[in-house]
């Protein structure tokens, strides 16, 4: 019997890996390269600025909300998730309904695994981070973090004499 078997040659990730380090000796952190993103399990992000807020939208199919956590501390926004990996959980800790399940599944190719995973971002300066909102709907995070009006740009009149 012939089974379908993923062609990834180590090769290829050791080179990504290297082109990794090479961006991040000029840039510092770069995880937001979709090698990192595809090697290290991290959800893809879009980052929207609109004249009075910034909107970034995470994708993040297969998660449930309750497992997903938002927090900010200081000017740092991070998302995060609680769920284990499913090869790092305890089988003992798991019920016997979670058992026989996961017995029956036989996997050829799995590219859908959900790890925890954890994320941040440096808020901008002008971002007021008591204003921040979040939507969860369909597998995309969306969140509004809203500018101070002090740093939001206004037109000053001219005084006449």
């Amino acid at each position: 019997m012939k089974s379908v078997m993923l062609y990834r040659p180590a090769m290829l990730e050791h080179a990504l890996d290297d082109l990794d380090r090479y961006v991040e000796s000029f840039f510092g952190e770069s995880s937001m390269l979709p090698a990192a993103r595809l090697f290290n399990h991290l959800p893809a992000v879009d980052i929207r600025e609109t004249k009075d807020a910034y909107l970034l939208d995470a994708e993040l199919p297969g998660y449930a909300e309750e497992n997903i956590q938002v927090h900010v501390d200081g000017g740092t926004l991070t998302i995060e998730s609680k769920q284990e990996a499913a090869s790092a959980r305890n089988v003992s800790e798991k019920k016997d309904a979670d058992k026989k399940e996961e017995e029956e599944k036989v996997f050829i190719i799995r590219e859908r695994g959900r790890s925890a995973f954890t994320r941040s971002f440096k808020l901008p300066e002008n971002a007021d981070p008591d204003t921040i909102s979040a939507d969860f709907k369909n597998g995309i995070l969306s969140l509004e973090i809203k500018k101070r009006t002090a740093s939001q740009k206004r037109v000053i009149p001219i005084a006449k004499k």
